[in-house]
């Protein structure tokens, strides 16, 4: 039985765009980074803060910014910890980050989140929350090196 030359070409290029996107993904490091951020919102929130990405045993200082919108309001600090996956150099922390989500405190609270940027860093979080905060809202958070 013979393959037709176009399927066979179809076929080898589909096999080494899987293997490409395996290697790549054998390739991404991962990294722990902590950050504590303020926040304060009504309606319209800000939040900045800094921290430290640790990679391959260097640690990296990181700067912290964000808006958020919707039903949102109080001020508040969180504590936050966790392991960043999918890096290949420290650089890739950089970037923007999108969640949707809710949640609030009052006096203290934890936090979990799990956000994705654009070069596929995958920032996976916990936190512990001081102060005031109510919101169910559509956040953005920007990452960069200092």
């Amino acid at each position: 039985m013979n393959i037709s030359s176009g399927f066979r070409s179809v076929a080898v290029a589909a096999i080494a765009a899987v293997g490409i996107g395996f290697a790549s993904a054998a390739h991404a490091d991962s990294g722990t980074i902590r950050f504590s951020v303020y926040k304060a919102a009504f309606f319209v929130g800000g939040s900045g803060g800094e921290g430290t990405l640790t990679f391959h045993g260097k640690r990296y200082p990181i700067s912290i910014g964000g808006i958020s919108g919707g039903l949102a309001f109080g001020a508040s600090k969180t504590y936050f910890q966790g392991t960043v996956r999918n890096i290949r150099r420290a650089r890739d922390v950089a970037g923007v980050y999108g969640a949707a989500g809710g949640g609030g405190a009052v006096g203290k609270g934890a936090q979990m989140i799990v956000m994705t940027n654009d070069k596929g860093a995958k920032l996976e979080l916990t936190g512990r929350q001081v102060g005031l905060q109510v919101n169910a809202d559509i956040s953005g958070l920007s990452v960069t090196m200092k």
